[in-house]
This record gives C-alpha cells, structure tokens and sequence, in this order.
C-alpha cells in the first residue's frame, strides 16, 4: 500500500488538472489492448481497435514490460492533449530524464541494445518511439479523442465542483473505491508496495484518465522534486457498459465523406489521422509523393490538416476540424 500524507498547505495546494496528457493515454491504450481481461467499459473499443496495431506498435511495446516499473509519458511528454506537441516534448527531453526513466525498466533481452541507444540520447532512436507513438495513437485514441476530452472535462468540472462547495478533504474522499481510501491526514492507495510518500508542502494534482487501468497511479516529476505529483484516477468503471465514447468513432470508411472530399483525398485525410509523412501517405495510399503532397496541400488550406517539418520528413496532422468531419458530426455543434 502507498499511503500518501497531507499536511494542511498540502491540502491547500492540492488542485485538478484536465488530463495526464494524450501521450500517457496512448500508451495506457497500448498496455489496455494488450490485456486480454479488458472490462466490460472497454469491450466495445477493444473490438474496433483490435488487429489494426502491427509492427509500427514495436517500439511502444518494448517500453511497456510484462512485470516491473513502466515509463511515465507525462513526465517525458507532458500532459498536453495535442499529440505534436507531447512529439516535440519527447525529442526535447534531456537525456537525464530519458535515462532517468528508462534505468529501472525490466526490458526484453533484446530489446535492451535498443534501450540503451534510447538512454543515450540517440535521434533515430528517439524519432522511432515518435513515430510509434503517433501510428499507435491515430487507431486507439485519436478517433475517440474529441469524446474523451469532453468526458474528462466534465469529470474535472465535478472534482472542481466538490472542491469549491465542500473542501479537499471531500474531494479525496469522494475518490474512495477499491484502490484509494482517504483517512485523514492520509490517502491510502492499494499497491503492491509498501511506501509512505510525504508531499511536504507541494500539495497533489488529481488528474482523470480515460484508459489508465482501473488502480490510481502515482506520477512524479524526476527532475523537479519540488513539484507536486500527479494522481491519475481512472474514470470508467470496470463493469459499467460506458459505451458512449466509443459510439460512431473509428467508423471513418463512409461514402458520403468520398463524395465530399473525393475518394484520395478522404483517404489521405483518414490516414494522416495521428500524424503521417508525405512518403508515408504516398505508400500507404499506392500514390505518388507528388500527388500525396498535392491532396495534404489541400486539406492543409481547408485548416483540415496541419504540416510541420520534423527533420527531412514533412508530416501532417488531422486538426480538430477534421477530426469533426472524420466523425461525421457538425464540428461547431
């Protein structure tokens, strides 16, 4: 059990935050899919995505081991809700942190050559993690993303909610399930570990997560110890049929979109979901680079796409907007 201790500055310095950030959901969502016990709130989700991650899901997989400690994404991408960003966080993060967190991990014997470029700084180590992190994120999170965020903004709505009319204390007893038990002045959570965690003053960030498993985690920030940690606390039940922010996503292969945009460029806007190079389009789309390039231009002058350079790749990625025309709804409704 890790029991956590408050002192009253604690309490008073104890806040929400929105979300632990889309790549820590993205990967929560690749260790959720290779759970073959997914509860029944996932069921629906689990069935959409299920066989669509192949290889390009490698280098998530490597850092997601069966038994042991597992990276902490929001420590290494932030907790941003823009999956480019959490990109340019990951390949902007010093190489104490990456070290940092990647040291304790109990990786695949062959794996652990790759690891240790990975610890070392080494960019094209780092640029196939990104690229992973993006692919994996475009099938298991991306098509849900619009719905999870307003579902986690309305949690956070009611966290801030209960905070303002009845206090911290109520807040931290209002999390109480099987996993967390508030027993004042300490909040109790099931682990397999025993540890007393003393916050000294920095308070705690309760942060709520849409595909963590349903035991609460407990993220600190390695590099800055006098920063508060982040709680992560699941929101959906393990045997609640939590269906409606799986309801109409991942559905993208829809008629009336090809008649709107025309086929290939549907395609092209479908494929860059999550993030896709000029070359990729083109291979996966059996187009050529120059006709990729001319189908991203635009969408990109349509805002329904985004275009950076990252290295010698041109990369696009589905705005909001999009997204919204990808999931059939009316994106101002």
């Amino acid at each position: 059990m890790k029991r956590i201790h408050f002192t009253a500055e604690d309490l008073a310095r104890t806040r929400v935050a929105r979300t632990i950030g889309v790549a820590a959901e993205t990967f929560d969502s690749v260790k959720l899919l290779k759970d073959r016990n997914t509860s029944l709130a996932f069921r629906r989700w689990h069935v959409s995505v299920r066989g669509r991650l192949g290889e390009q899901a490698g280098p998530l997989a490597a850092l997601l081991p069966k038994r042991g400690p597992l990276i902490d994404a929001m420590s290494l991408m932030g907790d941003t809700a823009s999956i480019d960003e959490a990109v340019d966080n990951f390949m902007a993060a010093p190489r104490a942190l990456m070290r940092l967190e990647l040291e304790n991990i109990d990786f695949h014997p062959s794996h652990r050559s790759w690891a240790r470029s990975l610890m070392d700084g080494d960019r094209e180590t780092r640029l196939q993690v990104a690229t992973a992190l993006r692919a994996c994120n475009s099938v298991t999170v991306a098509p849900y993303w619009s719905r999870v965020r307003s579902h986690l903004n309305e949690t956070r709505a009611a966290y801030a909610g209960t905070m303002a009319d009845d206090g911290v204390e109520q807040l931290l007893t209002a999390l109480g399930s099987p996993f967390v038990r508030w027993r004042p002045p300490v909040l109790e959570l099931a682990h397999s570990h025993n540890a007393d965690i003393h916050l000294n003053g920095r308070g705690l960030v309760i942060a709520p997560t849409v595909f963590s498993t349903p035991q609460v985690g407990l993220w600190y920030p390695p590099l800055d110890p006098a920063k508060a940690p982040t709680l992560a606390v699941p929101t959906l039940s393990g045997t609640s049929l939590d269906t409606a922010l799986w309801e109409g996503a991942g559905e993208f292969t829809t008629q009336s979109l090809d008649d709107l945009l025309g086929r290939t460029r549907a395609a092209v806007l479908r494929a860059a979901v999550g993030g896709c190079s000029t070359t990729d389009l083109a291979r996966r789309l059996n187009i050529s680079p120059a006709t990729a390039s001319h189908h991203a231009t635009v969408l990109r002058n349509a805002h329904l796409v985004t275009t950076r350079r990252e290295g010698k790749a041109v990369l696009h990625t589905v705005t909001s907007l999009g997204i919204a025309l990808l999931e059939q709804r009316h994106p101002f409704a």
